[in-house]
């Protein structure tokens, strides 16, 4: 009985205490990706991502029902880190949904035009950054003034709060109705106010020390037809401890035993003996992580270097290696003679048909590509051919007549086979990563020979100018591209043999690697270039080139590429490539392959598709 009275009292108090608004409330994301475009269109930082921000102690008022009922201790704020902009995951502070919507627009374009100033107070930053922003978007100033009055309607009245913390209360609300007005005396401003929902906050993690975390659920390596559990993009509060010694848990023994035979379990009695099957729902509860190194391996994930095998057993280098410049994006610059690429060609590639099981398959991507073959058409305009072009000799001798003096006349014709005035590159990831496997009978890199077997056989069916390249690396001092076929070698069993070579290793720095496929391609003439890149993953390598820095550096790549001339699209089998690679190579230069086993099949009419348009 006591406690079901206690459960009812519960739910009242915390129902009466509730300031919020949930049959209005919008969550993140339902308009996660209105936002990004918003944040991104408006000139914010590209390379963010919209994330769901976690909860943070407030030291502003409360009221007396919300402190009996424990509640509203802490808050979700939004704030814009290096990483990402970090917006609340629900709003629902307004009584309209409209305006609960409208408070996620000002936020991103608050963070679009946000410049850091060590030297300001955040306060001071943030009136500045509303003001600049207003200025820039005039027509948004009326929803402004209404998210101010229902944020005004809803912070404590004055007279309610204690009187250290009125004057700090009464400069957020002069600065909220008149961001124009600076107000010199922020910087006496303390921590002590009830958060203001249209300000951005300085990141957490800098104000405490405290880190913040991403965690990702790893996929699972069963059947692919099996469903399965949606990446978790919650970022956590997290410190670092150390790990427990033992000798601060319970005597696990009785003390009259100490003198007899016992048996010895090595066990920490500090921690939980057994695995705990539920303990991404009681992190989710906690306020922070404690992050430890406890000397255990991990089977979701390992990272190790990779040493290179002796000269004998390894691939043939070419030469001593070619240097490329590497994109900084923190300084904003390229980095002279940061990479070094070594063109490799295997050793021992045995010359090879195609293999038997893909002899279907290739007879079938033939047929499709048979339409892409140029027929035979008359030549105009040669300086020798079969038959006289009576159009250009009667062009000519009007030119006669009228006493025209024109260049050296080309007055014959010539019947024969045109060519598609087109080169490809195609640029395949070898990396470690492709060891893993897509089912029960092939690995990734199974998938990907495959795909290079009938992309190589149906081009050299169409008789367009083709090379083939694969790629891995092992730090910037060594990133090794493999040589399959260049644009002069004939597609044969020799070629074939080096497909049938390639193996996985290593580490995939794509930068690098792209502007080596660059230069390559540049030196062909003609009218349309096409760079393709087949990968599974995002870069990465040892030496500082995961995260960010590997993707602004590829993205530069493409730019460097695109202003070559060339064409680049990229083709992926990772799932979460639709997080990154619009950033890299733009909404139109990817796709995504669900299914990586219907890649090598795929491939080649993705290609048909890129230069002839849908089949």
């Amino acid at each position: 009985m006591e406690e079901q009275v206690g459960a009812y009292w519960h739910r009242w108090i915390t129902r009466t205490a509730n300031r919020r608004f949930p049959e209005a409330a919008v969550a993140l994301e339902d308009i996660q990706k209105t936002v990004g475009v918003l944040f991104r269109a408006l000139g914010g930082d590209a390379g963010l991502k919209v994330e769901a921000s976690y909860a943070t102690d407030h030291f502003g008022h409360r009221s007396l029902l919300q402190k009996i009922a424990g509640s509203d201790k802490r808050t979700h704020s939004a704030w814009r880190d290096e990483q990402a902009l970090l917006l609340p995951p629900v709003i629902d502070q307004f009584p309209e949904s409209k305006l609960n919507r409208d408070l996620y627009l000002w936020l991103a374009m608050l963070a679009s035009g946000m410049e850091h100033n060590a030297k300001l107070h955040w306060m001071e930053q943030n009136r500045i950054n509303s003001a600049s922003t207003l200025q820039r978007f005039p027509g948004f100033q009326p929803r402004y003034l209404h998210l101010v009055k229902a944020t005004l309607s809803n912070r404590p009245p004055l007279e309610k709060i204690p009187t250290e913390q009125q004057p700090a209360e009464q400069m957020i609300r002069d600065l909220l109705l008149d961001p124009f007005t600076p107000i010199p005396s922020c910087n006496r401003v303390g921590r002590q106010f009830t958060p203001v929902p249209l300000w951005l906050v300085p990141p957490p993690d800098h104000m405490e020390g405290i880190q913040s975390i991403q965690t990702e659920e790893s996929s699972s390596s069963d059947d692919s037809s099996q469903s399965k559990k949606p990446k978790d993009q919650k970022r956590r509060k997290a410190e670092r401890t150390e790990n427990p010694d033992g000798k601060s848990g319970l005597i696990a023994l009785r003390m009259e035993t100490i003198f007899s035979w016992a048996e010895y379990i090595k066990v920490d009695r500090t921690t939980d003996d057994d695995e705990d099957e539920d303990a991404e729902h009681r992190a989710d509860d906690l306020d922070h992580l404690s992050i430890t190194r406890d000397g255990q391996t991990s089977g979701n994930k390992l990272k190790f270097d990779l040493d290179l095998p002796a000269a004998e057993y390894d691939d043939t280098p070419l030469h001593d290696g070619i240097r490329y410049p590497e994109w900084h994006y923190k300084k904003h610059l390229l980095v002279p003679r940061q990479c070094r690429v070594i063109p490799y060609l295997a050793t021992h590639a045995e010359p090879c048909t195609l293999p038997q099981q893909l002899s279907q398959s290739a007879r079938k991507v033939r047929r499709q590509f048979e339409a892409l073959i140029p027929t035979r058409t008359w030549f105009r305009g040669e300086m020798e051919g079969a038959e006289v072009d009576l159009e250009a000799f009667i062009e000519f001798t009007a030119d006669q007549k009228g006493q025209s003096q024109g260049a050296e006349p080309a007055l014959y014709r010539n019947f024969r086979t045109g060519n598609r005035d087109l080169s490809t590159l195609l640029l395949a990831d070898l990396s470690l990563s492709t060891d893993s496997w897509v089912n029960n009978h092939s690995r990734i890199i199974d998938v990907i020979r495959e795909s290079l077997h009938l992309f190589a056989d149906a081009l050299a069916h169409t008789g367009d100018q083709f090379s083939l390249y694969g790629f891995s690396s092992r730090s910037r001092e060594h990133v090794r591209f493999h040589q399959l076929k260049t644009f002069e070698e004939p597609f044969n069993d020799t070629i074939r043999g080096r497909i049938q070579a390639v193996k996985p290793g290593y580490y995939t720095r794509m930068g690098a690697a792209l502007r080596h496929a660059t230069t390559l391609l540049s030196k062909q003439v003609a009218s349309r270039r096409i760079l393709l890149l087949l990968t599974d993953g995002k870069p990465n390598d040892l030496d500082h080139y995961e995260g960010r820095y590997g993707i602004e550096d590829t993205r530069e790549a493409i730019f460097e590429a695109k202003r070559a001339g060339l064409y680049p699209f990229c083709v992926t089998i990772d799932e979460e490539g639709g997080d990154y690679l619009p950033h890299i190579f733009g909404p139109a230069g990817y796709i995504v392959i669900r299914r990586p086993e219907e890649l090598p099949l795929r491939l080649p009419r993705l290609y048909a598709q890129i230069t002839q348009g849908p089949q």
